[in-house]
């Protein structure tokens, strides 16, 4: 076994509680549900080869991939997904809590995906945010994010973060550790959701309105 592992760096204040700045626009992140089970595995399916390999660390088939986004259990588990103009999911996150759940001294799982067409727009570090503030939400204290060696944008976000970033041949595993929730980390996720949510709804009149012009 080639194991190597690296020192984290000191983490950026989103994981010590403090607010972060972006340089990047702000994106309206939104919780999915059942309702957007079709358009979660759309999205996946429409992933490049080498895109699959960075999500799933193989090069999953469309069959699996329909399988995992259909299993995915949304009571347990949280998915948020970046939607377009028209309503396209073009980034999609799926944050995995073990069996019972997040619990105190428990972790979550982090697995991000963003079509090569929204990329750089600084979408995966703000999901990655998005994420961090739910998983320590709901009693999570450390987060593992599995991803591939070659996959130079997601290990630079989760090394500023302060992972400890372990290598074995062509894959990595991130281990973030988590300070407990407080009352701006619960405000901070209540806003973002408010505000995803009328994002949604107006994108969803503009497209109705449009479809009845036409």
């Amino acid at each position: 076994m080639n194991l190597q592992t690296e020192t984290p760096q000191a983490p950026l204040p989103h994981a010590s509680g403090q607010a972060t700045r972006s340089a990047a626009r702000w994106v309206p992140i939104r919780t999915l549900g059942e309702e957007h089970r079709a358009q979660m595995t759309a999205h996946l399916l429409a992933l490049d080869n080498a895109d699959r390999i960075r999500r799933f660390g193989h090069l999953a088939s469309d069959e699996r991939i329909t399988h995992y986004a259909q299993g995915i259990d949304l009571e347990r588990d949280l998915v948020f997904g970046v939607f377009n103009r028209r309503l396209r999911l073009v980034a999609m996150v799926h944050l995995a809590f073990g069996a019972a759940g997040a619990v105190p001294g428990g972790g979550a799982e982090f697995g991000v995906s963003v079509l090569a067409r929204s990329r750089g727009r600084g979408l995966g570090s703000q999901l990655f945010d998005h994420a961090v503030t739910h998983a320590r939400n709901r009693g999570a204290r450390t987060m593992l994010i599995h991803l591939a060696r070659d996959n130079a944008a997601m290990l630079a976000i989760v090394r500023r973060a302060g992972a400890a970033v372990s290598f074995e041949g062509g894959d990595a595993l991130a281990e973030l550790p988590m300070p407990a929730d407080t009352l701006g980390s619960q405000i901070h996720e209540l806003l973002g959701h408010q505000a995803a949510e009328i994002d949604y709804r107006l994108k969803l009149q503009v497209l109705r309105l449009n479809d009845w012009l036409a």
